[in-house]
């Protein structure tokens, strides 16, 4: 289900899943996956989702290795281990709420899709925003939901959510995110900090007002971006007229 789009989609990707798609696939998970994810539900998802359909079709021909892909706009889609391991920390459960911040190529929503049935996925980019769109309705995943929109604010009409996970690079932990979090064991995976070189994955999770954070380890995301503030004219000064 989409919410609003800026663009029309241009694709330029293989959707099509043959044999040796699986077998790569299969081999993908089973050996670099797995070596960082022990979680059987996340393995089993990342099983069914077909990776090389959220690629252009330029890295195609790598879409099946351990390594981050370029996907247009200056962003990537995450290596696999990681976003399995991201998946993993966020605990996702039938039925759960989660909100994905950054829908990027699509590829992580689609993970989480195969874990619960309430995915809200937000990015700021119309381009990235409406050719995820396609790809995902292409593939099955209409039930998603996608908006264009400013991550850092989250998707506050539809929290609280059991799990928010952030495929960008803040310097900091948006506290509207924070606040979104379902008060009661609310977790928040996110890559935090301001540069390429300092960045850790951590873990927060939400205890009422009470905030827990624990570092995973270190990362490379590209960073948050945001729109772009709003300049309102100045009112007229009253005070100056004759």
């Amino acid at each position: 289900m989409r919410a609003g789009q800026d663009a029309e989609p241009v694709l330029d990707r293989e959707l099509r899943d043959g044999d040796e798609h699986r077998r790569l696939r299969e081999a993908l998970v089973g050996g670099p996956v797995a070596a960082a994810v022990s979680d059987p539900r996340v393995l089993d998802a990342m099983r069914r989702v077909p990776r090389h359909s959220f690629v252009p079709t330029n890295v195609l021909a790598r879409a099946y290795e351990d390594h981050p892909l370029p996907i247009g706009r200056g962003q990537t889609i995450p290596q696999p281990s990681l976003v399995g391991l991201m998946a993993q920390l966020l605990h996702v459960r039938a039925g759960d709420r989660v909100l994905e911040v950054g829908t990027g190529s699509g590829y992580q929503a689609a993970i989480l899709a195969q874990l619960t049935d309430q995915v809200y996925s937000v990015e700021i980019v119309p381009e990235l925003a409406a050719s995820a769109r396609a790809v995902l309705d292409l593939l099955g995943y209409g039930a998603v939901h996608t908006d264009r929109r400013d991550g850092y604010l989250g998707w506050p009409e539809h929290a609280p959510y059991r799990a928010i996970v952030v495929a960008a690079a803040p310097g900091h932990i948006p506290q509207p995110l924070v606040d979104q979090l379902a008060p009661d064991g609310g977790r928040l995976v996110i890559p935090l900090g301001s540069s390429w070189d300092s960045q850790s994955l951590c873990l927060i999770t939400r205890h009422g007002e009470l905030v827990e954070r624990q570092r995973i380890l270190d990362v490379r995301f590209v960073p948050l971006t945001r729109e772009p503030p709003v300049n309102h004219p100045r009112p007229p000064d009253d005070s100056a007229a004759g």
